[in-house]
């Protein structure tokens, strides 16, 4: 719990690092920021079965599926500042694999046992924005790191998290690199977590890491 908490005061505090030159930076751009500068694909595979967290409660792992708006924000020496809008949907699986996780003092505990030790397939549907900043590397290739928040709807409860409305948080790092004139390829890795910040119970959530490549068209 403490956990969680650390982790969302440090994503909320570096958001608010990202907006202020984000604000500053739109107000100097004189062409629509509703127009996206590329669109684009991406796909990501995690799991909970990492070197950092490796969870033995339980298994869980994503494919996940995102379609980009990218928008220019800005730049600041030889930064880059992009907004990144991404719908989203995630095929989840996951098994309870401690059964003494789902505590005595709960309700129904045998029929929550039996229901959360089953293997299940779930779906998560979500809407993310991430900021991204774009550090150059040389003429084609470029450093990326993102940092994303989005609102999402999980159509299956678990011992970890309940069914229904949740927030998705993302932290990425990868390569974009400059294949064609108007194309672009991206390759990375991320950390993510899925939780509803306590408005259902439970709310242990999920934490992945994960790799993901994409595809982008310069318009």
């Amino acid at each position: 719990m403490a956990y969680r908490k650390f982790l969302m005061k440090n994503i909320i505090f570096h958001y608010i690092l990202i907006l202020i030159p984000i604000i500053c930076f739109s107000q100097e751009k004189k062409k629509s920021i509703l127009k996206p500068i590329k669109i684009g694909v991406l796909f990501n595979y995690g799991t909970n079965e990492n070197f950092v967290f490796d969870d033995v409660d339980y298994t869980y792992s994503t494919n996940t599926y995102k379609l980009q708006a990218f928008y220019e924000l800005g730049n600041w020496k030889n930064i880059d500042f992009e907004l990144i809008v991404q719908p989203q949907v995630q095929f989840l699986k996951h098994q309870l694999l401690n059964k003494w996780y789902v505590t005595p003092d709960q309700e129904n505990v045998e029929e929550k046992i039996a229901e959360f030790t089953q293997p299940k397939n779930m779906n998560l549907y979500g809407l993310e924005f991430g900021f991204a900043s774009k550090l150059k590397l040389t003429n084609k290739l470029d450093l990326q790191g993102t940092i994303s928040l989005g609102f999402s709807y999980i159509d299956t409860r678990t011992e970890r998290l309940a069914k229904g409305f949740t927030f998705i948080e993302n932290f990425s790092l990868g390569f974009s690199h400059q294949i064609f004139q108007k194309s672009f390829i991206y390759i990375g890795a991320n950390f993510g977590h899925v939780s509803n910040l306590n408005f259902q119970k439970p709310n242990d959530g999920y934490n992945i890491l994960g790799l993901e490549v994409g595809y982008s068209y310069k318009l």
